[in-house]
């Protein structure tokens, strides 16, 4: 049986120890739908292993960027830590497409039978307009599902800012705002959410099953296409989660 890569999940890193917590708890998620696949963590910004340092250590790996858009850490970082590693690390999709149901799920759970009459998705933010386009994207998918106005904003690099959006949507008329947190993790961005003045501020995404689909469909898709070999990944069962 061909031997299946390391998969390493790309995380932005925090000192945060729930947010570490959480990223431990994706990790252990994603392993166990990977029977013979290691999976590691490897950190872009702020604590170590660098994911420089992870796969230096490794060798051969397949990259998944832990992010849920494509700013500057997935266009430029993660790429020349890849480029690092000699042809040995690949990097695969992202796994933000498709996780508007999920910020749904921790959305309803924060206001628990009482939605408010207008919801701001606080994302991250970025300089990259790809990132921007990718924010504002799921914004419109989350205002098809839940039925209620949405709007970005945004908690660094880019206007309106989470505090500007909720203020805008009580300016014209809607009295009762939450925040949908478009993060994946606990950390200082989702603290600074408690204070945009908002009714309801939800939880980050976390360890919810359609992240942990996600990552593994990112993998599977990346080896899949790098070993033009289904019989491998049928006996592997990396297809099972694709």
């Amino acid at each position: 049986m061909t031997a299946l890569p390391p998969l390493v999940l790309a995380l932005h890193g925090t000192r945060s120890a729930a947010g570490r917590a959480v990223a431990a708890e994706l990790a252990a998620a994603v392993a166990a739908g990977l029977p013979g696949v290691e999976v590691h963590l490897g950190w872009a910004d702020v604590i170590t292993p660098t994911l420089t340092e992870t796969l230096a250590a490794l060798g051969e790996a397949v990259v998944v960027p832990g992010f849920l858009t494509a700013g500057y850490h997935v266009t430029s970082d993660l790429p020349a830590a890849v480029e690092a590693a000699g042809g040995r690390a690949r990097l695969s999709g992202l796994i933000g497409p498709g996780l508007v149901a999920a910020v749904a799920d921790r959305l309803a759970e924060a206001e628990s039978g009482e939605p408010s009459d207008a919801v701001v998705l606080a994302a991250a933010g970025s300089s990259r307009p790809r990132s921007l386009e990718g924010v504002a994207a799921a914004a419109r998918e989350l205002a098809d599902r839940i039925g209620r106005p949405v709007v970005p904003g945004y908690l660094t690099a880019a206007e309106p800012t989470v505090p500007g959006a909720v203020a805008r949507l009580r300016a014209s008329g809607h009295r009762r705002v939450s925040v949908a947190s478009y993060l994946l993790a606990p950390g200082v961005f989702a603290d600074r959410l408690q204070d945009a003045g908002a009714e309801v501020v939800s939880a980050p995404i976390g360890v919810h099953p359609l992240v942990v689909q996600a990552v593994r469909s990112a993998y599977a898709a990346q080896v899949a296409a790098e070993l033009h070999l289904p019989g491998a990944l049928a006996r592997s069962g990396v297809e099972r989660i694709a």
